[in-house]
């Protein structure tokens, strides 16, 4: 596994005070899948202390860490026959066993079992301290129901209740969001991630190809909305995609790290596994914020449509 390094935090670009937060190293790990588990968690392991290893405390790992992607196609059986337990299954004891034996945060993703009738499950994002103890669960709130991706006949949408939670990390003085993958369209999602205090915005990813477009590269696109979400709403940014090819899906890898100016920080290639390290300068969010003072000039009173239902016009297949 390749492990690629940034050159420090890039200088913070309208800076007038002395910064009062501080830096601090994070990583990431991009994988391909392998129906080997014990070789799959043996590869992310080596990942992970890389980028241990460069001083990362804090190390995130893609969408459905341990799992085939299972949405290339429709199911023909229980949906959730593959999904785990959240509290004792495989991505957790593996995410609290690494975790533990370097002294880091780990993030994972799972497909969590949910005790229902519909036979679907949920897309769960964990952080597990260097203690062991989970620390953070979120939802994915938002599922894609296009060719390839099928996740509406899989996975269930988070609770609109508490959709979007702020994990505060005392150590670090870090805020940290923890969306997944479809979410990272959604301006919305970020937008609410950085009113409740958010730094840092995790993206847990499993995208590529699309089946029934296969010309079309949907990575520039991708990659621009999410750095546009950074620029936005004054986020660091920390998407850790998957690569190879699973069923009818191509995954795009490209994994990356941003910051609040929309500067890419470091980037994985698309073909390749590779652990990547960075530092945030925490410190930019507040910098840039005070010179373009997004949230403090919204005018929430014209908002209303946001909040509305759906309507028919919007429904995918009508114009």
């Amino acid at each position: 596994m390749q492990l690629i390094v940034a050159d420090g935090p890039l200088p913070s670009l309208s800076r007038v005070h002395e910064p009062r937060r501080p830096t601090v190293r994070v990583g990431l790990v991009q994988h391909a899948w392998d129906p080997d588990a014990t070789r799959l968690k043996a590869t992310l392991r080596e990942g992970v202390e890389q980028a241990a290893g460069a001083g990362a405390a804090y190390v995130f790992l893609p969408e459905l860490t341990l799992s085939r992607y299972p949405a290339d196609t429709l199911p023909t059986g229980v949906p959730s026959a593959t999904a785990e337990s959240l509290t004792d299954g495989p991505t957790i004891t593996f995410a609290r066993e690494t975790a533990t034996d370097l002294g880091i945060f780990v993030h994972a993703s799972l497909y969590e079992k949910a005790d229902a009738d519909d036979g679907l499950g949920l897309n769960t994002a964990i952080l597990v301290g260097p203690d062991g103890r989970l620390l953070a669960r979120t939802r994915k709130t938002h599922i894609p129901v296009t060719a390839g991706y099928y996740e509406d006949k899989y996975f269930r949408p988070g609770p609109a209740e508490d959709a979007y939670p702020v994990v505060a990390l005392p150590d670090s003085a870090m805020n940290l969001g923890l969306p997944t993958c479809w979410d990272e369209w959604f301006p919305e999602v970020a937008r609410s991630y950085a009113l409740g205090g958010a730094d840092v915005l995790v993206y847990p990813t499993a995208i590529g190809s699309e089946p029934d477009h296969p010309e079309f590269d949907t990575e520039p696109l991708w990659q621009a909305t999410i750095v546009g979400h950074a620029i936005a709403n004054g986020l660091f940014v920390i998407v850790p995609n998957r690569t190879g090819t699973e069923g009818l899906i191509s995954f795009y890898g490209s994994s990356f790290i941003a910051d609040p100016y929309g500067r890419i920080l470091v980037q994985a290639p698309r073909d390749e596994q590779a652990a990547l390290v960075a530092d945030l300068d925490l410190a930019q969010r507040a910098d840039w914020l005070d010179l373009f003072p997004f949230l403090a000039t919204r005018r929430p009173d014209t908002y209303a449509e946001l909040a509305a239902p759906v309507r028919p016009e919007h429904q995918r297949g009508l114009s």
